[in-house]
């Protein structure tokens, strides 16, 4: 039973930016976190069912913000500025679970998709003052699936619906899973460019991998393995420019980053932290988790879901140019130190929309320094982040933070 509660290598956290809680139910607030300092604001945290019959739930957790809340939107970040809510997804990491055993075994993009659509309007009928609420989407890393996938169930559900209340206005991903054939061939030019793999290895990838729908042959896997095993050395991969986390194991499944298109998240020594707090029985007492009373831990790494994984598009661009001609507002920013889904792999990837460019590339500021550079294409706008790993509110809070307002308002980056 303790797979039931395993968490797959990457957090998906969806977070949401709310207004205010009128209506919002009691059962759900949080009086107390341990170790939380005196707060202004408010936090509600639980379950939403998504399907009765197998027992499927996932697990929430909302912070209001502190000012202004009233004038906020409502934005849905799959993995703030204001108010946030947590959701893990798919169940069967962090506290989501499911109560039948062979959900974990067929599981995948679809089903994660139907099931968040469900949370979504379950949620907002317990939280009925967000309906009708301008609604964003973002997320970041295998997010780059789950963003565009549900922002597509969501506009096809309200194109059926009479009386549509999502008002999904626009979708946002940071280093994100995008397509596997140009995102392999970004990754490894990556690699490459950044010093991490010697000129042999780069020209052995690129002759003995295909990076297509069928599989790669053994060499394709012998030359990969090389590279990442004989070269890399003790780095982040998340991060290259920062220290690692010396009792880290995550290195020995990094072997298979191109070989199986999922995407893990950054995974710096607070992981360990994470897992010891979250494990603490009053900590899940006063966040209202674990309410089947089954004992399970928490874990931010496992390969239960990943292994069985029945589902993953190859490839996201026809689903963006579906978004882009519903006049959504698109997003993509890369933080410019991750060399798992690199900076260079989401610009091969977007390359081949061949969107019209609108404004030129260009470097974009925050506090006098320069943050990154962007270019607005028409349908989507690409900004990178001077400095960032995988995560990139993590490494560069204050340049994330310029970023997301400035999506939010609709608004291009500073040029000064």
């Amino acid at each position: 039973m303790e797979n039931l509660r395993k968490r797959t290598y990457y957090l998906f956290f969806l977070f949401v930016l709310l207004t205010s809680t009128d209506g919002t139910p009691d059962r759900d607030r949080i009086t107390a976190l341990l170790g939380q300092p005196p707060v202004t604001f408010s936090q509600f945290s639980g379950y939403v069912t998504v399907n009765e019959q197998h027992g499927r739930a996932l697990f929430y957790w909302l912070t209001e913000a502190t000012m202004d809340s009233a004038t906020k939107p409502l934005v849905l970040w799959l993995n703030g500025v204001a108010n946030i809510l947590f959701l893990e997804s798919p169940a069967g990491v962090g506290f989501s679970y499911t109560n039948t055993s062979s959900d974990l075994k067929d599981s995948g993009d679809k089903r994660t998709a139907q099931d968040a659509l469900i949370f979504l309007i379950r949620w907002m009928s317990r939280f009925p003052q967000y309906k009708h609420r301008d609604f964003y989407i973002s997320g970041e890393s295998y997010a780059g699936h789950y963003v565009p996938q549900l922002a597509k169930k969501i506009h096809d559900h309200n194109n059926a619906s009479s009386k549509p209340f999502i008002n999904l206005k626009g979708i946002m991903v940071g280093n994100g899973v995008t397509d596997n054939h140009y995102d392999s061939i970004g990754t490894v030019t990556y690699w490459w460019s950044h010093s991490m793999i010697s000129d042999t290895s780069y020209q052995s990838i690129l002759s003995h991998c295909n990076f297509t729908l069928t599989e790669n042959p053994s060499s394709c896997d012998h030359a990969i393995n090389y590279a990442v095993n004989h070269e890399f050395g003790k780095i982040d991969q998340y991060s290259i420019y920062t220290p690692s986390c010396t009792n880290s194991a995550r290195v020995l499944r990094l072997k298979k980053t191109l070989l199986r298109r999922r995407v893990y998240g950054y995974d710096p020594c607070t992981e360990n932290y994470s897992e010891k707090y979250y494990n603490r029985p009053d900590v899940q007492k006063a966040m209202h988790a674990n309410s089947t009373g089954i004992p399970y831990k928490w874990t931010a790494c496992s390969d239960v879901l990943l292994k069985n994984w029945k589902d993953s598009e190859f490839s996201m661009l026809p689903t963006y140019k579906e978004l882009i001609a519903a006049g959504l507002r698109i997003w993509v920013f890369s933080g410019d130190t991750d060399s798992v889904v690199p900076v260079t792999a989401t610009r091969f990837s977007l390359n081949h929309l061949n969107l019209p460019v609108k404004t030129r590339w260009y470097p974009w500021y925050t506090n006098g320094q320069v943050g990154g550079w962007t270019e607005v294409y028409q349908g989507l706008t690409f900004a990178t982040v001077r400095g960032a790993g995988h995560e990139v509110p993590l490494f560069q809070p204050n340049r994330a933070f310029h970023l997301f307002r400035s999506f939010l308002a609709g608004k291009e980056l500073p040029k000064s």
